[in-house]
């Protein structure tokens, strides 16, 4: 046995002055202990062993003991907690930032001022923590935007500090959503990009079409994450993408069940299982991150492609009567996997209502609200027992119209809040997302006892206490949740993660057209490439973005190849970035209601001014008893709209008659599906990438790397298509037939020899 002393503030090297002095001690056949100097907890000599007394009571308690079994361990700490410390238990907490910014979501105080003010330290605790960490109980912290990796392991140390001596001792569990891709675009991947390696992510990693590539970036991602102090992961994302107009395909890994079950499987055995001197037992071990696999049971089929994060979109339809195909990537990826670990150890259900799927008691609520869904199909059917935790905020109010963004308690809609917490535990649901406040847990323990009894209430939330106490202890945070900043700086981002993701980032691109074989350009030629205009918008969490025209990549990466000049006629060869068709309403518009309609737009995967003629006479589902009880039909049916950004249209086509018959290449980021037939004509060159790095798209052009990917979705061939196809089938879209004759259909891609022909394309086929 070893002790050793970490004094974090000879760590910081004149940083400031760190008020943790860690001890590290170290079994000859056990694990190494760390714990907090300030936080009372001592330690006891059991049989030549060291173990930690977390609720110092002088004795060595079963859950303090890590010779005995997870569940053992997890069973007895649950039965030692009250009921207000279960309730703490269940709550995930909304989105914090390290440090706190002053104002949005995860706005937060230090000692009632704000950051800049305050003289507080980045990793120091907000006011709004030390609450919900000491007078509610919470233990699962969602953490976003983070300064630094240095930063994040002193927030995470102090953190784990703070609570240590609280009670139980029970360890935070910190999360994150996704932070490995290049770009943040929404709430849900709000860390992205920053010091950490960058990857593909959803459809990007699909058109890899390689699992073991995503095994790989689970297991390079959770060694970062542990880094960081994060040890559950919001993801991956395993929804099918059946729906091309839906907002979040972007983030699924393809609309093929095979392939994403076996991407999922992938991911999630990379980010849980742990190796040799990390390994605690049956895969976890000090290296796993828990992997909250979503959306159960698929959230991929919103009708018209709106999405659930609003009451627009709360409805997922299955006019094809496909619903098994999306629980497919569940049963036989994410619950089968290859690793010890065996399976995903959480599970998030979606905001959506999947309509008329309750075949036992027909009810139409959101998933997380569905008894039938989670305990009768997943609990019963699937025999899954791990967390099941609710997307965020389904238990607040919604907002004042259906395009507003705020709670999603979608079907129940009339409840009172404590009433939706109550009906999510009687789903068998375990935790609550976005909810920082044990009272309406408490209200809902109380509703169950009228109703069941206290012995029955006791034991329900005892039974979510172990599921979500074993994500705790099989990672090995009850021994040592501290992690050392120094360590950190040399994990997070390292040369060889960052080299990988990068070389992931290039096997992602698709290739569609190259006519004449126009690519690569090896020779050192001269190159056009058009600034980008990019109208004013309203981002996802309603920020005014200015008008702009810039460049869209950086020039001094490009000129390592080539000349760069801003005169086409000058030119040899010109390049065009442009990003896919984007419809800033996502669907509805207040002021179509103010003009006498029902709210509901098409969304439209087209340049140009789109009008629904196609569409449906009469949606299949609607229904908003209190915000809009009058609107009984969301058909879009004769509406219109045009994409914000037309202008990449009028971009490619004026560089085309600039550049009098050079050739032109076109790089487009999409993030769904597109309609390829308005400017496909106008190209010599078409790449693809689902938001990667335009860096790698130049070396691709340059050929420094052979293009590899292939298309994980259809590109259809018009609107009429998508509008003709179901929301919940995949591979139900006459793909689009370029002036090549080859037709970018679900697998399609080129190398420089032509269409890719391999062991993936064989594997994985419509």
């Amino acid at each position: 046995m070893k002790k050793t002393i970490i004094n974090a503030a000879a760590l910081l090297m004149g940083m400031g002055v760190y008020s943790q002095t860690f001890h590290t001690i170290t079994n000859n056949n056990g694990p190494v202990l760390g714990y907090s100097e300030g936080s009372g907890v001592k330690i006891l000599s059991v049989g030549g062993n060291k173990f930690k007394d977390l609720n110092r009571n002088g004795k060595l308690d079963k859950y303090e003991d890590w010779r005995l079994s997870v569940d053992e361990r997890a069973k007895d700490l649950a039965s030692k907690m009250s009921v207000e410390q279960i309730a703490g238990l269940m709550l995930y907490s909304g989105h914090q930032a390290v440090p706190a910014p002053p104002d949005g979501f995860r706005a937060g105080t230090y000692n009632g001022k704000l950051f800049n003010e305050s003289g507080a330290r980045p990793w120091d605790l907000t006011d709004q923590q030390k609450k919900f960490l000491k007078e509610d109980h919470l233990r699962h912290v969602l953490v976003t935007t983070l300064q630094s990796p240095e930063i994040a392991a002193k927030w995470n140390n102090t953190l784990q500090a703070y609570i240590e001596g609280l009670g139980l001792g029970i360890p935070a569990n910190n999360s994150s959503d996704p932070r490995h891709s290049a770009s943040v675009t929404a709430e849900f991947n709000e860390g992205a990009g920053g010091q950490i390696s960058l990857w593909p992510d959803g459809l990007a990693m699909g058109a890899t079409f390689d699992p073991d590539l995503v095994k790989q970036f689970g297991n390079i991602a959770a060694q970062e994450y542990r880094a960081l102090g994060i040890s559950t992961a919001l993801s991956p994302q395993i929804d099918l993408g059946t729906e091309p107009r839906w907002y979040r395909i972007a983030y699924v890994f393809s609309e093929s069940p095979e392939l994403t079950a076996d991407m999922g499987r992938g991911y999630i055995d990379g980010f849980q299982t742990s190796f040799g001197k990390d390994l605690i037992r049956d895969g976890w071990g000090y290296k796993s991150v828990n992997a909250m696999v979503k959306h159960w049971p698929g959230g991929g089929p919103e009708e018209g492609g709106r999405d659930g994060h609003w009451a627009m979109g709360k409805f997922a339809v299955y006019p094809g009567n496909n619903f098994q195909s999306h629980v497919k990537p569940f049963t036989e990826g994410a619950f089968k996997l290859s690793g010890g670990t065996k399976e995903a150890s959480a599970v998030m259900p979606y905001y959506t209502i999947s309509y008329n799927q309750d075949t036992k008691n027909g009810e139409n609520v959101g998933n997380g609200f569905s008894r039938y869904l989670i305990t009768d199909l997943l609990r019963g059917k699937y025999k899954y027992d791990g967390v099941v935790c609710t997307d965020w905020l389904i238990t607040a109010d919604e907002g004042k119209t259906p395009g507003t963004f705020a709670g999603k308690p979608w079907g129940t809609e009339k409840m009172s809040v404590a009433e939706r917490h109550y009906k999510v535990l009687e789903a068998g649901v375990d935790q609550f997302g976005g909810n920082n406040d044990k009272g309406p847990v408490l209200q809902a323990y109380q509703m169950g006892i009228k109703e069941h009894g206290e012995k029955y209430m006791r034991a329900r939330f005892e039974q979510s206490a172990v599921r979500l106490l074993k994500n705790i202890f099989r990672t090995g945070l009850f021994e040592n949740p501290y992690v050392n900043p120094e360590e950190t700086k040399k994990i997070v981002g390292n040369p060889q993660f960052m080299k990988a993701g990068y070389e992931a980032q290039v096997k992602s691109i698709v290739m569609l057209k190259n006519r004449n074989n126009v690519l690569p350009v090896k020779e050192k030629k001269t190159v056009y490439i058009p600034k980008r205009y990019v109208p004013a918008s309203f981002n996802w969490w309603g920020v005014y973005t200015a008008p702009s025209l810039e460049y869209p990549v950086d020039l001094s990466s490009v000129k390592k190849y080539y000349n760069v000049t801003d005169n086409p006629e000058k030119a040899d060869f010109a390049v065009v970035f442009v990003q896919s068709p984007h419809s800033e309403e996502g669907g509805y518009s207040d002021k179509d209601v103010q003009d006498g309609g029902n709210g509901y737009l098409p969304i439209s995967l087209q340049y140009q001014t789109y009008t629904a003629t196609e569409a449906r006479d009469k949606s299949i589902a609607a229904g908003d008893p209190v915000i809009a009880p009058d609107v009984h039909d969301r058909t879009f049916k004769n509406k219109t709209s045009t994409a914000t950004n037309f202008t990449d249209l009028l971009t490619i086509q004026n560089t085309q008659k600039a550049m009098n018959g050079k050739p032109v290449i076109v790089s487009v980021t999409a993030s769904k599906p597109m309609i390829f037939s308005e400017f496909e004509k106008h190209t010599d060159g078409i790449l693809i990438n689902f938001n990667v790095s335009n860096q790698a798209v130049i070396d691709i052009i340059a050929g420094k790397y052979e293009p590899s990917g292939l298309l994980p979705v259809q590109m259809p061939a018009d609107m009429k298509t998508v509008e003709k196809q179901k929301e919940d089938l995949p591979f139900d879209m006459i793909p689009y037939k370029d002036s090549e004759g080859h037709l970018y259909d679900f697998g399609y891609g080129m190398n420089w020899q032509g269409p890719i022909k391999d062991a993936r394309t064989q594997k994985y086929s419509k």
